[in-house]
């Protein structure tokens, strides 16, 4: 799944999630702006940064990380430090690292103890979140990421329920049961949208921005037909020519976890095939 996208928008249209996973009042999030910020000196890219409305509040760098990265937190603090010395902002600094579970997590660099012991740093761990965030859209929309296929369509209809009920505001209402169309779009790339909305009953997914975009991209109806089915049908032949998952991705314009499946399934059909996925940077 292309998380990096889905958490942005999610942050962007429920900024209270953030302060909800780290276990503190949601009011907190009043006044605070999210967005990407590119570092431009060595072109890092946060995958989100929340900027206070006043200097006596924290700045909350975020960082989604899907795939278990040994580099993750000399990256992540390089990019702190970096926009330190760019930006040079008035406020303190705290940095946010949001996992599916603790697997992917790494070890603390020893380089980087002080950040971690003086409370820099949460390190959230998506499939532990407590049962009381059942009341919350956002955090609910963060653990039907991280979902078993089996839990899966009884927690979108649950919160796409819950968000007709709850959310007053029409346009967040509409964004977030668009958010959660996409991610159960993302997490079952074999299905066709008759399939999804036979399994899910996504009546409304037809009428998304999102859904139209990504029709004439190819990503949806592509499935069945056109270009996208041909481009999945060249990735065997790519493995086997030698090519990573990240390469057949960038070649074909495919989001990386898409391409990993095709070859996970490939490689049960063809023992010979070997899967190469040596850089794993992608989310």
């Amino acid at each position: 799944m292309k998380t990096d996208s889905i958490f942005y928008q999610i942050f962007q249209t429920l900024p209270t999630v953030l302060f909800e996973l780290l276990g503190e009042s949601p009011s907190n999030a009043i006044g605070y702006k999210f967005d990407s910020v590119e570092v431009k000196e060595l072109a890092f890219r946060f995958d989100g940064i929340f900027f206070p409305p006043d200097d006596d509040k924290l700045i909350y760098f975020v960082e989604v990380q899907f795939q278990q990265r040994d580099n993750f937190y000399w990256d992540l603090f390089g990019e702190i430090f970096l926009y330190l010395k760019l930006y040079r902002p008035q406020q303190n600094w705290y940095a946010v690292a949001i996992f599916p579970n603790r697997s992917t997590d790494t070890a603390e660099p020893i380089q980087y103890q002080e950040l971690f012991h003086p409370g820099r740093i949460s390190r959230i761990y998506l499939d532990e979140l407590e049962e009381t965030s059942a009341d919350s859209i956002g955090l609910g929309m963060l653990e039907l990421i991280v979902a078993q296929q089996a839990q899966t369509r009884e927690k979108a209809i649950k919160l796409k329920e819950q968000a007709r009920v709850s959310l007053t505001e029409p346009i967040i209402q509409e964004k977030v049961l668009e958010l959660v169309d996409k991610i159960l779009v993302y997490k079952f790339p074999y299905l066709s949208s008759q399939e999804l909305e036979a399994m899910f009953g996504l009546d409304e997914l037809k009428q998304t921005r999102y859904f139209q975009d990504v029709k004439e991209e190819g990503k949806i109806e592509g499935k069945v037909e056109g270009k996208f089915e041909e481009k999945l049908e060249i990735i065997p032949l790519l493995l086997r020519l030698g090519l990573s998952v990240e390469a057949i991705a960038s070649e074909l314009n495919l989001d990386v976890e898409l391409v990993r499946n095709v070859a996970q399934k490939q490689s049960t059909i063809s023992p010979s095939t070997e899967i190469t996925d040596i850089d794993q940077q992608e989310d």
